[in-house]
């Protein structure tokens, strides 16, 4: 099935993280995907420092190339000393091979490979034209204001990834490990499988594991987005990432260094730095058309007054043309954008949302209805028996058939029969079981054939039971045994705490919502009249609720749906958007989702949609403003109006502005 608008979706590629590397190596890697996040497909790759240079020493040269030009602008104009004319075409020539030398290196490199219409090809231009008509200083200023707003790029760009880096380092290199009754220190990935480590107040936990200690708390800040204690007791998970709070712990390894849940997450973030929006997308073909344009034009300002223009002067119209150069460059574009998306997934890891891409946040954008599972997303999925009525044995053996049977299930409603059976769920085992998809189990329990499930089970084989049990509102398990009805087991879930102000800021934002469940209508409609729900559909197996979204989609409708991740691939696959709730319990969840939330709490769907039209915001503001800036001093340029000076400092001052605007969605409060 295919989904009905092309967001570039499913496409899953490998990060690095995935083999587990030092911390230099992680956070060298995110730096570099960040770079070609605004880099491959725009032509605007910064190759003049990387994270390890990104202090004024890597560019001295630069500062050095400032200081003689404002030598000489100081002589000029403060003192009227003026320079006879090689000695300023040395002067300021040695100011300008310090300025630009890296931006002339790229520029050449990138020309002997056929790619002359680039940003670096042209601020070369510019500044050589401007020194081979004599005006020496404003060559050198609009090199020197053009490698600053470069330098001032790059450090945007590794705060950006701030957030990102954080994620990165929060697992120790080295963890303490308990070999032959002693504590070793040893690397992280050398730790093997049911090994136990050793984890001290304030450490944080290298490796997913199962807690032997009588008890601990941790800290999931660092995973969830909320920093609170979370308890945990023996045979409890305890994951990477997560910080020991009080007491030594003691865990048993049950994942591999580069196989936690969090090496899941870090990838998936990674990847989404080089999933671009189809606003930068855009931006990027449109960089490619305009450059060009831009230069011929430029070439045209130059030339083709000669043939109108009785007293043509051409270093006049070539002064025209390289004002016009200067301010064409696209760089505000190109760079501020993808730092506005890289921005915006940064802000939503920081708050516990992870975005699989920048085409997401915009996906967001458009997001009319929120599709939601009842069980897990909207209620906790906590599962307690109520009531059990049998019907021909004794409540004693009907939860023990039960349990029995459903010990073969990880549904939540199984589980809740299995604990309330206590020791008698582990008295026999079920053989021929079956499970049917959205019915329930069937299978042998000593000898007997025993079917537990909802009513569907039963009619699908003709199993009589009582039709006033068809109005009980609670969740229920009917059994049946040797094809006769044998009672029920209600269960009840709990509706979470933030679920009804969710579904209230849903509305506010005017978002349709809908509930989906395979649970029965009337625990259904329930549920939906108590949050206020605008349409809920119960009954449903997995087939029906591919069918209600494919109506929904006829409709019109933009939609995100909200599950577990595990069950509901095909509906995922069809909404705009698959939203998988408590992301850390699930991998199916990290793998299928597009936007995975770390926890449970359903207003952080709400945040997602917020960050998402607040990074597509942000975005136009610089379109609007880049643009704006650029036509109006472009046509000063081509009139005469504007000179060298006034180009640089509106190119460099819009792309200041521009980037300036885009990082502050890190700052912002959701």
């Amino acid at each position: 099935m295919k989904k009905h608008s092309d967001n570039n979706k499913k496409g899953k590629a490998k990060s690095p993280v995935k083999n587990a590397k030092s911390k230099p190596q992680r956070d060298k890697a995110i730096h570099n995907d960040a770079e070609e996040d605004h880099g491959d497909d725009d032509g605007h790759d910064h190759g003049i420092a990387g994270p390890e240079q990104a202090g004024w020493r890597a560019h001295l040269g630069l500062l050095v190339g400032l200081f003689i030009l404002i030598c000489v602008l100081v002589a000029d104009y403060g003192f009227g000393i003026k320079l006879s004319k090689w000695v300023s075409l040395a002067v300021n020539g040695v100011a300008y091979l310090l300025a630009g030398w890296n931006v002339l290196v790229l520029a050449f490199r990138k020309a002997i490979r056929g790619d002359i219409f680039n940003e670096f090809v042209l601020m070369s231009v510019a500044t050589l034209g401007a020194f081979y008509i004599g005006e020496y200083s404003e060559g050198v200023a609009v090199m020197v204001f053009y490698s600053i707003g470069e330098w001032f790029q790059d450090s945007a760009v590794d705060r950006a990834t701030a957030s990102i880096k954080a994620l990165l380092d929060i697992r120790p290199d080295e963890v303490t490990v308990i070999r032959d009754g002693k504590t070793l220190v040893v690397p992280s990935a050398k730790v093997e499988l049911e090994e136990t480590i050793q984890v001290k107040a304030g450490e944080k936990v290298a490796l997913d594991g199962e807690l032997i200690s009588d008890k601990g708390s941790f800290n999931t800040a660092a995973l969830t987005g909320e920093s609170r204690p979370d308890s945990k007791y023996k045979g409890e998970a305890v994951l990477a990432g997560m910080i020991n709070l009080n007491t030594v712990s003691e865990i048993k390894v049950t994942a591999l260094f580069k196989d936690s849940k969090l090496s899941k997450i870090l990838e998936m973030v990674q990847d989404a730095s080089s999933r671009k929006s189809q606003t930068q997308l855009f931006i990027s073909k449109f960089a490619k058309v305009y450059t060009p344009i831009v230069f011929f034009l430029a070439l045209a300002l130059a030339l083709v007054p000669y043939f109108f223009v009785a007293d043509y002067v051409f270093n006049q119209w070539l002064y025209r043309a390289l004002v016009f150069l200067v301010i064409s460059c696209p760089c505000a574009l190109v760079v501020s954008i993808p730092l506005g998306y890289f921005g915006g997934i940064g802000l939503a890891s920081k708050n516990g949302i992870l975005f699989k891409g920048g085409n997401f946040l915009d996906v967001m954008t458009k997001i009319d209805t929120i599709v939601m599972d009842k069980t897990g997303t909207l209620t906790k999925g906590v599962f307690k028996v109520q009531k059990v009525v049998p019907v021909g044995l004794t409540e004693k053996q009907l939860v023990k058939l039960a349990a029995i049977l459903e010990k073969n299930s990880t549904h939540p409603v199984g589980q809740a029969i299995i604990e309330f059976a206590g020791k008698d769920a582990d008295s026999g085992k079920a053989t021929a079981v079956e499970e049917i998809s959205g019915h329930g189990l069937i299978g042998k329990v000593n000898g007997k054939d025993v079917l537990a499930g909802n009513l569907k089970l039963l009619k699908k084989y003709k199993v009589d039971y009582p039709k006033e049990i068809e109005e009980i509102v609670d969740t229920m398990v009917v059994i049946a045994v040797d094809k006769k009805y044998a009672g029920y087991i209600t269960i009840a879930d709990e509706i979470k705490e933030d679920a009804a102000e969710a579904i209230k800021q849903m509305h506010e934002l005017n978002i349709k919502t809908v509930m989906f469940s395979g649970d029965k209508q009337a625990v259904v409609d329930y549920v939906a009249k108590k949050l206020g729900i605008d349409n809920a559909f119960g009954d449903l197996l997995p087939e029906g609720k591919v069918e209600k979204v494919e109506a929904l989609i006829k409709e019109g409708r933009h939609i995100a749906f909200v599950g577990d991740g595990v069950n509901d691939a095909p509906v995922i696959a069809l909404a705009d958007a698959g939203i998988a709730m408590g992301g850390l319990g699930s991998d199916a969840a990290i793998e299928t989702a597009d936007i995975v939330i770390q926890n449970d709490q359903i207003l952080k769907i709400v945040s997602a949609l917020r960050i998402g039209k607040l990074t597509r915001n942000i975005v136009w503001q610089n379109i609007i403003l880049a643009m704006t800036v650029k036509v109006a001093v472009l046509s000063l340029g081509a009139f005469g109006v504007a000179n060298l000076w006034e180009a640089v400092i509106a190119d460099v001052g819009v792309a200041f502005l521009a980037i300036l605007n885009a990082i502050r969605i890190q700052k912002k409060t959701i």
